[in-house]
């Protein structure tokens, strides 16, 4: 059972190398690179695992703030889990401490979805962490919409945002960070009524 002590893990989910940086697949990885500029700390490979890190404390001073470790696993999408794990283990973290970030389709562009467990919805990151280490982490749900058309799902999340997304981009980002910081300090419940939308 995890205590006020036990650290966090937030997980941002994408894939590795400059190609990669500005699709929708990769938006874990934004939140996650916002995050690392909020603490004033710089991602760096880890020791024990295929991920880049950085370590800090999330929220006010004093009793609130809350030990992070941030994470961007450097293996591809679909092998997320294992890095993930071995962080974990590294850092003797519950599994009700760590948090994915995570695109999701079935959500329009920019509404955030925060849940505790629950499938994988098809998101290969989520079913490599899923069959790691169980269902029974936090999920912060940004969405991207469905592909238009005929495009294919993987097309339409290996493309980069659109311009008319990538106006609002920053601002959407910002938000789903701060939704991280609330599930933080002051649990699920509050979090999912003021980000939820």
């Amino acid at each position: 059972m995890s205590d006020a002590t036990d650290p966090w893990l937030i997980v941002g989910l994408g894939n590795p190398g400059p190609e990669y940086a500005a699709n929708r697949h990769n938006v874990g990885f934004m939140v996650a690179d916002l995050l690392a500029t909020r603490i004033g700390g710089k991602f760096k490979r880890a020791q024990k695992a295929q991920a880049q890190v950085v370590e800090g404390r999330i929220g006010p001073p004093g009793p609130g703030s809350r030990r992070v470790v941030l994470a961007k696993p450097m293996s591809y999408m679909n092998l997320s889990g294992g890095p993930v794990t071995a962080l974990r283990d590294f850092y003797k973290v519950p599994t009700d401490h760590i948090v994915a970030v995570h695109d999701e389709l079935d959500i329009d562009y920019g509404m955030l979805r925060l849940k505790l467990g629950g499938g994988d919805n098809g998101h290969n990151g989520l079913k490599s962490m899923t069959k790691s280490m169980g269902p029974d982490y936090h999920r912060v749900r940004f969405g991207i919409g469905r592909p238009p058309g005929r495009m294919q799902v993987a097309d339409f999340v290996l493309k980069d945002f659109g311009s008319v997304e990538r106006k609002e981009l920053a601002f959407l980002v910002d938000r789903a960070a701060d939704s991280v910081e609330c599930l933080l300090a002051e649990g699920l419940e509050r979090a999912q009524s003021a980000y939820n939308s």
